[in-house]
């Protein structure tokens, strides 16, 4: 029997409800006292496959000095070319439906979907995000690249967890049945 492969979203917020500030930085979750790897490890143990969009991914190649980190999982990047110069990456401008289809067709464990925030509202439209593992840090940034934006109905979930990393408080939601 093959388990069914959850789509899940997993990051990190600001108390306001922004994933970065006006400027797309993260800096600001550095200055948050955390404790250990405030659950990333263990996360990241639990999935094989990540998707993001192409700017998240190009924030990560410069803030990791075009060294990409996760080399060692399958990446999707979407993108409306479908095209880029990394033969580790698979650049995509499929559907998510279709690519979240074909994924959870094949065996393995669970797919992140990594970010920003127009590749998750594209997902919360298709519903194809099982499980949100938010983790909100104290900080009020008033403004910024917002979490949520422009999903079209409403989405019912169901916390199952909760724990604390130093400041941060990170909730567990699977979607309500």
């Amino acid at each position: 029997m093959t388990l069914k492969r959850n789509v899940v979203l997993f990051i990190a917020a600001s108390l306001d409800g922004y994933i970065a500030d006006q400027d797309g930085g993260i800096d600001w979750l550095h200055e948050v006292e955390g404790d250990g790897s405030s659950g990333y490890n263990e996360f990241y143990d639990t999935i094989d496959t990540m998707i993001s969009g192409r700017t998240t991914y190009e924030h990560v190649l410069q803030m990791m000095n075009n060294e990409y980190p996760h080399y060692d999982r399958k990446n999707i990047v979407m993108t409306s070319t479908a095209t880029g110069n990394d033969s580790e990456i698979e650049f995509s401008n499929e559907s998510v439906v279709s690519i979240v289809e074909k994924l959870r067709s094949e065996s393995g464990k669970d797919i992140w979907v990594v970010g920003g925030s127009k590749l998750i509202a594209t997902f919360m439209k298709e519903n194809l995000i099982d499980k949100y593992i938010i983790t909100t840090a104290p900080v009020l940034l008033g403004g910024g690249i917002p979490l949520f934006t422009n999903f079209p109905h409403k989405i019912k979930l169901k916390l199952t967890e909760s724990k604390t990393y130093g400041q941060f408080v990170q909730n567990t939601y699977v979607r309500a049945q």
